[in-house]
């Protein structure tokens, strides 16, 4: 795939006799009708190094991996199986952004310490690739990571104190027409007595648009604008800016409407309605662990690595790749103390985050791939958690909320309902019986208490705005969000020098921005031996997800394969869905963007003439 050309759209199923001017023609009837209606230990770095196996391994398969989170413990997954000697290097804590960690000191009488996170977990039905991987990685009990799914059974939001409710998986037909989407639409949140019913007509008409899009209008089109100028909020109501666009994106993926690009935003949106309609061979909408994250997925898929032969090295900061002879000839990691150690493979992969990918790529490798030097101009914004520990359960939602109107964009879920152990008697001191699981998507934003945004805030500060916000979005004072019932909180520790100038993130998130793909890489580079598995790779999902990293790490895995000449079945890459059934209208609107033309329901917009 070049830069100008989209992955093509791989269908896997039919849905039937229901054709493309049907679909016009019901698409343009039903926006009329809307109108009208209204931690795991490791030897230090230079033992761990001297520790290779020689003789176990054919060669020219010692893989050196730099980052422990998803996409580096995937590409170590990937290529253990397939007989490759793999060392991870993590310099934080495996996992990554993906980890859970303990609040220290919280546990007494036998319990666990209270359980954290950077962000609360969510694994959409139309995950595919890490849903594989985690029926690989066996649990010490019986069954696989993979069983530790559950599935929320409603996604809510709350909107100056009324409650609007997202429709769980079967609660609609599993039919692929314009009135199924309009009937998820409002089913969805109840619009038609929020909004004025034009503006849910033409935002209709807006996703309807891009569902019906060809490939190269989304990439060279809806890529290059965010989401808000794609549904026009400038001239809405305040109302459809809150309700509708806001609070869209903030619950399919913790966005800002501004910041996010509309191809991304429109596929999220494209795949979570195919997912709650049963199609595409997707599983429910919104799906949860079981326990905390690394209970339930890291700890059994690091033991299912060492198992595997994988030696995994902590503490651990990769801090220069040397070239030589145009590729890596090594690598140098500093531990514990700031002891350097070297680091001597035949294939490299980084897979640390872009803000740390960018320092790495020094002169001589950008020499060697000069697109690389792209991965500067990628974004990363602050997307962070706040855990809030309750004495008694609230029942907000059976999944996930977001607080549709509040400044900060905030989501949550409630954890206990979904946990398998029982909360009291396993974590904190016996006082603590639910964690709500707060994600602050916006930290640029002023606050209702202290008008100040969240990144100026001091950790109390924080706290008391985002209860704040929740209290003014849930109805009846946050629905037993009372003083009394709330135990204690937690800032992810990613976050630091709160309330001062130099606050800081250590874990922030890349962002889609608009134009963001043609700066993104493949996992192969162009230095022969240095391979990129993270979310900032190109992926079928375009999103910094868990997701989008595992494929990246997939991605890599493949790469080196070829480059090893070690043959084999490649790990497989599964694609988000798309119907055959409209391929006509794919290549018809393909057609209409090489000639210059608007898309063909893309022509009314009830506030210009």
């Amino acid at each position: 795939m070049d830069d100008q050309t989209p992955q093509e759209h791989r269908p896997t199923e039919n849905t039937g006799g229901f054709g493309r001017r049907s679909f016009v023609t019901g698409a343009l009837a039903a926006a009329g009708a809307a109108a009208v209606a209204g931690t795991v230990s490791s030897t230090p770095a230079a033992a761990q190094t001297r520790r290779m196996l020689t003789g176990r391994y054919a060669p020219g398969r010692r893989v050196a991996v730099f980052g422990g989170g998803m996409g580096g413990l995937t590409v170590a997954h990937e290529l253990a199986e397939r007989g490759f000697q793999v060392t991870v290097y993590e310099r934080k804590a495996w996992g990554g952004k993906c980890r859970s960690m303990p609040v220290p000191g919280t546990g007494s009488g036998g319990r666990q310490d209270l359980p954290a996170e950077h962000g609360f977990r969510f694994f959409p039905g139309f995950y595919q690739n890490l849903p594989d991987t985690m029926k690989r990685i066996p649990l010490s009990g019986g069954g696989t990571a993979y069983d530790n799914f559950v599935a929320g059974k409603e996604v809510a939001a709350f909107y100056n104190g009324r409650r609007y409710t997202l429709p769980a998986a079967g609660s609609i037909l599993g039919t692929l027409s314009p009135e199924s989407l309009l009937a998820f639409l409002g089913t969805a949140f109840g619009v038609f007595t929020t909004v004025p019913a034009d503006e849910v007509a033409f935002f209709l008409q807006k996703m309807i648009t891009f569902v019906s899009s060809g490939p190269q209008r989304r990439l060279k089109q809806w890529e290059n604008m965010s989401f808000a100028q794609f549904v026009r909020v400038e001239g809405k109501s305040k109302e459809y800016s809150e309700m509708l666009v806001d609070m869209f994106t903030s619950t399919l993926v913790a966005a800002k409407p501004d910041k996010a690009n509309a191809h991304t935003m429109g596929l999220m949106a494209e795949a979570w309605v195919y997912s709650t309609l049963g199609l595409g061979g997707y599983e429910e909408p919104d799906r949860l662990l079981n326990a905390p994250t690394n209970e339930a997925l890291i700890d059994p898929w690091v033991a299912r690595l060492r198992a595997l032969g994988v030696q995994f090295v902590s503490d651990a900061t990769l801090t220069r790749l040397s070239v030589a002879g145009g590729r890596i000839s090594g690598a140098q990691v500093s531990g514990a103390g700031g002891v350097a150690t070297a680091v001597e493979a035949d294939h490299y992969v980084l897979a640390v985050p872009v803000e740390r990918a960018v320092p790495l790529l020094n002169d001589d490798i950008l020499a060697i791939d000069p697109t690389l030097k792209s991965l500067r101009d990628l974004s990363v914004d602050w997307m962070n958690g706040l855990m809030i520990y309750l004495k008694r359960p609230i029942n907000l939602a059976n999944g996930h909320v977001a607080y549709a109107g509040q400044p900060w964009a905030l989501t949550s879920i409630n954890q206990a309902q979904f946990w398998k152990k029982k909360f009291g008697t396993t974590y904190g001191n016996g006082e603590v019986n639910d964690c709500l699981s707060v994600d602050i998507s916006a930290w640029d934003r002023p606050g209702i208490l202290y008008n100040k945004p969240a990144r100026d805030c001091t950790k109390e500060q924080i706290f008391n705005e985002v209860i704040a916000q929740i209290r003014k979005a849930v109805p009846f004072g946050g629905l037993r969000l009372t003083d009394s019932n709330i135990h204690s909180y937690f800032l992810d520790p990613a976050i630091t020098g709160n309330g001062t100038p130099q606050a800081a993130n250590d874990e922030p998130l890349m962002i889609n921005s608009p134009g963001s793909w043609y700066n993104r890489p493949e996992a192969a580079t162009k230095v022969p031996n240095l391979y990129l598995a993270s979310d900032y790779v190109r992926a079928g999902i375009n999103l910094a997800t868990m997701e989008g990293a595992n494929e990246a790490g997939r991605k890599a895995a493949n790469a080196i394969l070829e480059a090893s000449g070690a043959g084999g079945t490649p790990a497989k890459l599964v694609d988000l869905w798309q119907p055959e059934i409209f391929n006509g209208l794919y290549a018809n609107d393909d057609a209409r963007f090489a000639a210059g033309q608007p898309a063909l329901l893309d022509v009314w917009d009830p506030h210009k003439p």
